[in-house]
């Protein structure tokens, strides 16, 4: 559906060139929720834009069903983007024409006639949970509303591929948890291929099927999402996973807890997928000679599975303890021993 090939941007500034993107190479599958992470700069909102043309890459190639759109310019380029729809973080809407109005704007461009064109906004509309608000103008509604009025207008020419720039970033959290609802609402009820960017891991949490970590214009790490949640590989994967998860782990409350349990190991077992089901404290405390104390925890919901963190104060013999561990690992949970440096020695 969507090939980047070695894809380069770079920019002539004062201090020389500067590569916002430097050799990324991607594939996005068909009716696929594809997530794009980074902190500022990370080259990728560049990287986005450059699918759909708004950017042209100075190196590489970008293939969008079967239209490499890195090439084509004027008329070919023009009709590419008809199966390209994007919403953006700041909406854009026109603020003088009323909620439908806007709707139809992108299919009055292309000389829809008027009829169809209403018939099309108000079934968009419908879809979108705004019905009744057709005549209100955007001054008149929520942040979300205008953000379901842009998801909408970027539907109004049956796109094949949806592209969402920081779409939630400027939503409150309930606000933002609606719309992703409804992007994979419309994923799987249009088969629509779903690029997004954001800063938020809890975005990619909660929506996308595979992410690409970008750091300084590279992908730093790809994968699954349930994979990358459960084993980062890079630091700056580490620090977005960690983000949805600090105020369980971060250095204070590490300390705390090893603090209040000077004797035994306190641990951090990490569940993905079936294995948050399985009743493995209850199985510890039958199996093995121990005492056995829950400190805190989460799990947490993935397109692909569940994901869960817990951490739990074993005391006994260290022979008993390493034993229970084994047996853990064998469930197919994560193991990590929390030391007093906060380093994992699992």
């Amino acid at each position: 559906m969507i090939t980047i090939s070695d894809v380069k941007k770079i920019y002539q500034s004062k201090r020389g060139p500067i590569a916002a993107v430097d050799g990324v190479d991607l594939t996005i599958k068909e009716r696929e929720i594809f997530g794009v992470i980074g902190y500022s700069g990370a080259g990728k909102s560049t990287l986005i834009r450059m699918l759909n043309g708004l950017e042209v890459p100075t190196e590489g190639t970008v293939d969008v069903n079967g239209q490499l759109v890195s090439s084509i310019k004027g008329k070919k380029l023009r009709e590419a983007r008809q199966s390209i729809g994007m919403i953006f973080q700041h909406f854009n809407l026109l603020w003088s024409r009323t909620v439908l109005e806007n709707i139809q704007f992108p299919l009055e461009i292309v000389g829809v006639p008027k009829k169809e064109r209403m018939r099309k906004a108000n079934e968009l509309l419908s879809l979108v949970g705004l019905e009744g608000r057709g005549d209100s103008y955007p001054s008149q509604l929520s942040g979300g509303q205008k953000q379901r009025v842009g998801i909408a207008r970027a539907l109004a020419n049956d796109p094949s591929v949806l592209l969402c720039d920081e779409a939630t970033s400027a939503l409150d959290p309930q606000t933002t948890d609606s719309i992703l609802d409804l992007l994979v609402d419309i994923n799987k009820r249009l088969g629509l291929t779903i690029v997004l960017i954001t800063h938020e891991m809890h975005v990619i949490q909660k929506i996308c099927h595979r992410v690409a970590v970008m750091e300084e214009g590279k992908v730093a790490e790809l994968g699954d999402v349930l994979e990358v949640f459960r084993n980062p590989q890079q630091q700056v994967t580490k620090r977005f996973v960690k983000e949805v998860s600090q105020e369980h782990d971060s250095e204070e409350a590490m300390e705390a807890l090893l603090n209040d349990y000077p004797t035994g190991k306190v641990l951090k077992f990490t569940f993905v997928g079936e294995s948050t089901g399985h009743p493995l404290i209850t199985s510890l405390i039958r199996k093995f000679d121990l005492e056995v104390n829950i400190l805190q925890g989460q799990i947490s919901q993935t397109q692909k599975g569940a994901y869960g963190t817990l951490f739990v104060h074993l005391d006994g013999e260290e022979t008993v303890i390493r034993e229970a561990l084994q047996y853990a690992e064998s469930q197919r949970v994560k193991v990590e021993v929390m030391e007093d440096d906060r380093n994992a020695i699992s």
